[in-house]
């Protein structure tokens, strides 16, 4: 007689997934806020609403992945930021609504679930979320052997925040002559992997552990550089400021992300030379003959989120957050545009 089959036999351990669990259970409740009502490990996480903050409240959604630079953490090895970027990517697209991140899920999928590297990414995503003061209310951990290649995985997140009706920044007021003003990046974030591996492969002579042209780091640990989270600056900026639009610099560049908060009557014009970029821009332009319009519309190029105020509070706001830690600088303004105009110009 064989034996009797049991899950465990097909490559799915119920018991490390039940250890996980155990394990996840306190970094949760590290990020929880005074909102939540249960603890995780239940069938769906509970939140209550906090009616004296938000008497008519909107809630915002976003969910994302971090994109092929887990390819970066896989080779590398290294998986304790991985998280923060997964929590990056999905609560700096809440904010630019006005929205307070309020709770934040996960997706973690694996061929083989090895318990100590889901640690670390659990671990980061925890730090994530602590940074942005949103609570990590539970996720899925999913086993799937045979599914993913041995040592891999997948990520992806789920953020919901909350706004007062009357505080969702939607663009409608923005209007020629308002000022443009950029919060710095601090690299590639979590965008324009797929070109950057390309670039850096082994067969053009790179390597991971070792420091390329420019760089003061290592380029593995350049390329895994956490996504920045820029929750609190916003939100200080919400609190003394009438923000009219915020973008954040993600997949699509500057190009593709500035229009999506401008009326279409409005149109964006950069100075390009306002601010530094990060080495790493400056070495992927050089080593890819990349032309300008495309490392504007794949990169980020040093700005990570993009405040749309009145050109008069302009400075005032560069003074603000360079006095919270934040490096930041009038990049451009708002022109008045025609449909067949590009949305995006500089250098004009």
């Amino acid at each position: 007689m064989k034996p009797p089959q049991t899950y465990r036999d097909a490559g799915v351990d119920i018991d490390a997934a039940d250890s996980l669990v155990d394990y996840i259970r306190p970094l949760a409740k590290s990020t929880f806020r005074k909102e939540v009502r249960m603890d995780i490990g239940g069938f769906g996480g509970v939140v209550d609403i906090d009616k004296e903050r938000f008497p008519d409240p909107l809630l915002v959604a976003s969910t994302d992945g971090v994109g092929t630079k887990l390819r970066i953490a896989f080779e590398m090895d290294r998986h304790e930021t991985i998280g923060v970027d997964l929590v990056a990517m999905c609560v700096n697209d809440v904010i630019v609504q006005g929205a307070e991140p309020l709770f934040f899920l996960d997706y973690f999928a694996t061929g083989r679930l090895e318990p100590e590297r889901a640690k670390k990414v659990l671990q980061g995503i925890a730090e994530g979320c602590k940074i942005s003061n949103c609570a990590l209310i539970g996720g899925e951990t999913a086993e799937m052997p045979s599914f993913y290649p041995g040592g891999e995985y997948e990520l992806a997140g789920f953020c919901v925040g909350v706004v007062n009706r009357d505080r969702i920044i939607d663009g409608k007021e923005i209007l020629p002559g308002d000022a443009l003003v950029g919060i710095a990046s601090n690299g590639l974030h979590s965008n324009g992997y797929s070109l950057v591996r390309k670039l850096f492969s082994e067969e053009r002579g790179y390597r991971l552990t070792e420091t390329a042209d420019g760089l003061s780091v290592p380029l593995g640990e350049e390329l895994l550089r956490p996504t920045r989270i820029y929750v609190r600056p916003v939100l200080e900026l919400l609190g003394e400021f009438p923000v009219k639009g915020l973008a954040h610099i993600t997949g699509g560049g500057l190009i593709d992300n500035i229009p999506r908060v401008l009326p279409t009557e409005c149109r964006a014009s950069l100075d390009l030379d306002a601010w530094p970029r990060p080495e790493i821009f400056r070495l992927i332009e050089r080593i890819g003959e990349i032309e300008p319009t495309e490392m504007l519309r794949t990169f980020n190029c040093g700005i990570g989120m993009v405040v749309v105020i009145r050109d008069e509070h302009a400075d005032e706001v560069v003074e603000r957050l360079k006095g919270i830690g934040e490096q930041a600088y009038r990049i451009g303004g708002v022109l008045a545009g025609e449909q067949d105009q590009p949305r995006v110009t500089w250098g004009q």
